[in-house]
């Protein structure tokens, strides 16, 4: 029943809707605006840039907005730094007054392996610090891991600094103590040879005492009369 109310459709709806059809087939799927191809070609094109390929003579130079608002560039400019010596460093931080954010992060870039002290260290990170809101967006984050990491070295640098004055003053008291200890061992030996010679002086004077009474015990037993004994002898022969 049904195919058949479909045959018997009338021819008009056919012919009406044919026309349609072909002409949405014909259609483009997508028609750009009059004004897209203009506005295309108004668009600024994009350069890429394979920063790991630029040489590290080349990489300081580039300032483009979008060298410096990538992190890309800016490890690159941290690879460069540590290649350089520490006097190449200096003289090429020289060349980046800390003027603005810019050439602020690259003079401690290049500091950073300029073999400086921590009060310099502790200089340039204050200048960084000073242009902390013009960073942009995408370089914060290994800013933050750079800073985080220099801030360890001022640490690094303290903890040296006070085991430096603690072994100085650990080194101190051991030569104190060692110069006390000769002192006692002088003294000692002193001490030693005046008891030597006390034992010595005891020792002559035990002798010698002996010596008096071995001489006076002989002069006791002898034949010589006494004195006493000759006067009675004279009293009683008249």
């Amino acid at each position: 029943m049904k195919l058949h109310f479909l045959s018997a459709a009338p021819r008009w709806i056919a012919g009406t809707m044919l026309p349609l059809l072909l002409a949405t087939c014909s259609q483009p799927a997508h028609q750009a605006p009059a004004g897209s191809k203009q506005s295309a070609l108004l668009e600024p094109e994009i350069k890429i840039i394979n920063y790991p390929a630029v040489s590290c003579e080349q990489i300081w130079q580039l300032n483009d907005d979008n060298s410096l608002q990538s992190p890309l560039y800016w490890m690159r400019a941290m690879d460069c730094a540590t290649r350089l010596s520490a006097a190449e460093a200096r003289a090429e931080a020289r060349q980046w007054p800390a003027e603005n954010w810019q050439n602020t992060l690259k003079q401690g870039l290049l500091l950073n392996n300029g073999n400086v002290t921590p009060v310099e260290r502790r200089q340039y990170m204050t200048r960084i610090d000073g242009f902390l809101f013009d960073y942009p967006a995408p370089v914060r984050p290994l800013l933050q891991l750079w800073r985080d990491n220099q801030m360890a070295e001022l640490q690094l640098s303290q903890e040296r600094t006070r085991y430096a004055h603690l072994q100085e003053t650990s080194d101190g008291q051991l030569d104190a103590l060692r110069e006390h200890q000769r002192q006692l061992t002088r003294e000692l030996a002193d001490t030693r040879r005046k008891l030597e010679n006390l034992t010595d002086i005891e020792r002559q004077l035990s002798s010698r005492k002996s010596a008096d009474v071995s001489d006076s015990g002989q002069h006791g037993n002898g034949k010589t009369p006494a004195a006493g004994t000759t006067d009675s002898t004279e009293d009683v022969n008249p």
